[in-house]
């Protein structure tokens, strides 16, 4: 059993079932800030796109990843990818990541309804006992952000990851559980209505 491929809406965003035929769009959305040069992620450079869109939708079928293409509103314009991903079924649990936005997306109330709209379905409608950010432990614009959101840090996973660079990753462990999602989905909502 998956999780079910949906569409969420947003005044700001709609996240969309992550298709093929979002490769272009999905190019030139990465093309903005040239995201693949940042050493401390993982974001697939133009000419990987393809691929990327594909090892997306082959974890998908394996039932442990729901990739989302993000387009803006209202241009209509694909400015990045987000997905459930780590999704254990039995908790349920599921990660939030392997998230990306063009560089003109990035701090704008885009990114803040699109985790509204994420963490809203995986409480409200899937059930989560927990949904968990991570990120390295030197993305410091990345930490602040999922702080800003109101998750709370798990801890520390030393040496987790090999990069593509041959550096090891320490990744922070967020997450945010049902007794905390009121004050979250308050804070997240009070962000949208400022912005």
């Amino acid at each position: 059993m998956a999780l079910s491929p949906v569409t969420l809406s947003g005044r700001h965003v709609e996240l969309v079932p992550l298709s093929r035929a979002h490769h272009d769009g999905l190019v030139e959305a990465v093309k903005d800030g040239k995201l693949w040069e940042l050493w401390y992620t993982s974001i697939p450079a133009p000419d990987k796109m393809a691929a990327e869109i594909d090892r997306r939708l082959g974890l998908q079928t394996q039932g442990t990843m729901l990739p989302f293409t993000v387009i803006g509103r209202p241009s209509g314009r694909i400015v990045g990818m987000t997905t459930y991903m780590n999704i254990d079924l039995a908790g349920p649990r599921v990660e939030i990541g392997s998230t990306w936005y063009a560089k003109s997306a990035q701090r704008t109330p885009l990114n803040t309804e699109a985790k509204l709209l994420l963490l809203t379905h995986a409480f409200e409608a899937l059930g989560c006992l927990a949904v968990e950010f991570r990120t390295h432990f030197l993305n410091h614009k990345s930490r602040r952000a999922i702080e800003r959101l109101g998750a709370k840090l798990d801890g520390v996973l030393r040496q987790h990851i090999r990069m593509a660079n041959g550096t090891v990753r320490d990744t922070c462990v967020y997450s945010v559980i049902p007794a905390e999602w009121p004050t979250v989905r308050a804070n997240l909502e009070t962000k949208l209505t400022q912005a």
